[in-house]
This record gives C-alpha cells, structure tokens and sequence, in this order.
C-alpha cells in the first residue's frame, strides 16, 4: 500500500498534529489572558473549540510519534474512519469559532489550526477507501 504523506502514521502527520496543537494553545492563550472572553459569545465558543482540539491533536501526535519511531502505521479501517471524522468536525468547528472571532489575533492561530487540521483530514480522507 502507497504511504499517503500526511496520513496517520508518518512523520508529516506528526508534524501537522504537533502544529495543530501549538496554535490551538497560543489561541487559547492569547483568549485567556488578553480578553474577557467569558463575556462574549464568539470568544466562548472559541475557548471551548480549542479546549477540544488540543486534546484531539495532541493525543494524535503521540499516536502518529509511536507509530513513526515503531514503524509501524495505524492502518485499521475503523480507526481510520473516527479519525476522520474527528478530523472533519473539528476542522468545521475550527473554522467557525475562527471566523467568529475575526478581529482578534487568536483568530489568526484558530485560522493556522483550522488550515493544519483541514490539510491533516484531507490526507486521511484520501487513505481511507484504499484501506
């Protein structure tokens, strides 16, 4: 089978999943600390988006760095599919809490999670039907 750069398992994944996850915590960060976000319904919504990416794609990372110092890549069907789907919905949700809040430097690092995360399900999508 054709190793798909990007796709769970390889190196560029891991890369994409460790950038996903540092952008969603600067977005975070810089929510947390510079503004009153608990006032505003965007900058909640924001907030909580983040607060599931992180986990998401950090949990991912170590995935995708097991399977890269092991050589050995993820490749069952099912898991495939919810990390697809993970992927999709978060880069959904991603995006919309990033245009919510588009006035606002953390909107910028939603928008460069929000384009990992889009490049990342893109790659996985493409692997699933030859699984």
């Amino acid at each position: 089978m054709d190793e798909v750069p990007g796709s769970v398992g390889t190196s560029a994944s891991f890369a994409l999943r460790l950038g996903q996850t540092l952008f969603s915590s600067a977005s975070l960060l810089f929510m947390s600390v510079g503004v009153d976000f608990y006032g505003y319904t965007a900058f909640c919504y924001l907030v909580t988006i983040m607060g599931l990416v992180i986990p998401w794609s950090f949990t991912l990372a170590l995935v995708d760095g097991y399977s890269v110092l092991v050589k050995c890549p993820l490749r069952q069907p099912g898991i495939m599919a919810i990390i697809v789907v993970g992927d999709w919905v978060l880069s959904i949700l991603t995006l919309a809490a990033a245009c919510s809040t588009s006035s606002v430097i953390s909107a910028t690092m939603a928008f460069f999670s929000w384009f990992l995360s889009l490049a990342s399900s893109l790659f996985n999508l493409w692997l699933l039907p030859s699984l």
